[in-house]
């Protein structure tokens, strides 16, 4: 079902500052910045290999990343993981049970298609499925 880890989602106070963060202190380039205005979020990606950390602030403090924040602080988000085919992948998950939150696809940063599992019943992960735009 999952080709690879897609990304780490971690959620930040100021994006510009943790833009400098993680390109200074870990030398991750920074690969694109998007609003990504229907999640609620502006985020960045920035390089690991063919992977990537996707650091994400809040447009609001009532979005789910600005909730997150008000409850836990600044922190890992999520893990994202890659599939060919988001839809089947959803699919199959609602099929063994697992609790989505996602019932169909939404568009996510860089055309991307994504759905998210329920950390609920992911071992207390929230668990996002990806699938790339075709033109990355």
């Amino acid at each position: 079902m999952f080709e690879s880890v897609d990304h780490i989602g971690v959620a930040v106070d100021d994006l510009d500052a943790s833009i400098k963060l993680y390109s200074e202190l870990f030398e991750m380039p920074l690969e694109h910045r998007e609003t990504v205005a229907e999640q609620g979020v502006e985020a960045a990606l920035l390089g690991v290999g063919s992977s990537h950390v996707e650091l994400l602030a809040p447009l609001a403090d009532d979005t789910p990343v600005g909730k997150f924040l008000a409850k836990r602080g600044p922190g890992i988000h999520h893990a994202a993981y890659r599939c060919e085919d988001v839809a089947s992948a959803l699919e199959l998950c609602k099929q063994r049970g697992l609790r989505v939150i996602d019932e169909q696809p939404r568009r996510g940063i860089r055309g991307s298609l994504v759905a998210f599992l329920h950390p609920a019943s992911t071992g207390g992960v929230l668990t996002e499925l990806v699938q790339p735009a075709e033109d990355h």
